[in-house]
């Protein structure tokens, strides 16, 4: 993903986000480095993707006995790589808690789903890609164009139906969506059988070197500034009964993607190491890594603002309901577990 000037409006929201979120867990005395805890470490089943780059510092968390610090005994669930078995994950009682794409969560939770979110983990890993030779430029350039995705409803359409919208475009009408395998994306899209492709990293960042493809848009920059991509939710019971181990958690995730954020090397050598993803070499997992918001992990507050600002996004692109109430949705489906 392309990178903006050193002080960037994007760099600035993401030191205030970081800012925001430790100056809030101060109010909890401080414990978000050096708890203090004598009490038996609360069991939590955490659901990843494994495959997600951007999900390696959960991994990596364990590993290294980041939660064990925070006296959480965390037990990763390999859920796989779709948001729906995140959601089944949780509603079985195979998992306590998850982290997922904000557009994954949002629908289900509209419907009813018993889960709260409760703590953002970072922002922007969704691409949208096109051939040199393609002549699109911008945004607007897609009109009448044909995108590739990996699914009909996959989070990269919904993420880029939203910016189409927003650059004045109807995504309904005036562009094509074509499904086709996961691991064909970047061929058909460098086969010339659809103008443009929107995928996730690791694979997104992956194709768009092999092919040599045009990043047009992702979901850091543009109409995505400042956005938190995914957020950590919590099966409605667990929560009730371990509200402090799950406060513990949101510590120890901000804790374990400020580190990211900082030693991108040592995460992406760890996953290497561990699952060697998508057959990317250490030193690309540092380059993924590195281009990710992991600074962007909101809670408390900022977190109801980040989600009023998908569901309205979401409302515009008619994934949720037009009675939803954008605001009262965030407060609802969201837990302070500061206050």
């Amino acid at each position: 993903m392309s990178r903006l000037p050193a002080f960037s409006r994007r760099k600035a929201l993401k030191l205030a986000g970081a800012a925001g979120a430790l100056a809030s867990l101060s109010a909890v005395g401080g414990r978000i480095f050096s708890p203090a805890i004598a009490a038996p470490a609360p069991k939590i089943r955490l659901a990843w993707t494994e495959v997600a780059a951007c999900h390696s510092p959960l991994g990596f968390g364990v590993a290294k006995g980041i939660y064990a610090k925070h006296n959480l005994d965390v037990e990763l669930f390999y859920q796989g790589a779709s948001g729906q078995t995140l959601i089944q994950a949780l509603a079985t009682g195979k998992a306590d808690a998850g982290a997922g794409l904000i557009g994954d969560w949002l629908k289900p939770l509209e419907q009813g789903f018993d889960v709260k979110l409760f703590v953002g983990s970072h922002g922007g890993c969704q691409r949208l890609l096109t051939r040199k030779d393609s002549g699109i430029k911008t945004l607007a350039d897609a009109k009448g164009k044909t995108i590739a995705t990996y699914g009909i409803g996959a989070p990269p359409q919904v993420a880029f139906q939203v910016s189409f919208a927003k650059a004045g475009l109807d995504p309904e009408t005036d562009v094509t969506w074509k499904a086709v395998p996961f691991e064909l994306v970047g061929e058909t899209l460098n086969r010339g059988d659809v103008e443009l492709a929107a995928h996730l990293d690791p694979w997104a960042w992956a194709i768009e070197k092999q092919f040599d493809f045009v990043k047009i848009a992702d979901t850091q920059t543009g109409f995505y500034e400042g956005h938190t991509c995914c957020v950590l939710g919590a099966n409605g019971p667990f929560l009730e009964a371990n509200k402090d181990g799950l406060r513990r958690l949101a510590e120890a995730n901000i804790e374990i993607h400020e580190y990211t954020a900082n030693h991108p090397d040592e995460v992406a050598q760890w996953y290497f190491d561990t699952l060697k993803p998508a057959g990317l070499t250490a030193a690309q997992l540092t380059e993924i890594l590195g281009t990710l918001v992991y600074h962007n992990h909101p809670i408390g507050q900022p977190l109801v603002d980040q989600i009023r600002l998908a569901a309205e996004d979401l409302k515009l692109v008619k994934v949720l309901d037009s009675t939803t109430d954008p605001k009262e949705f965030a407060e609802r489906v969201t837990i302070n577990l500061l206050a």
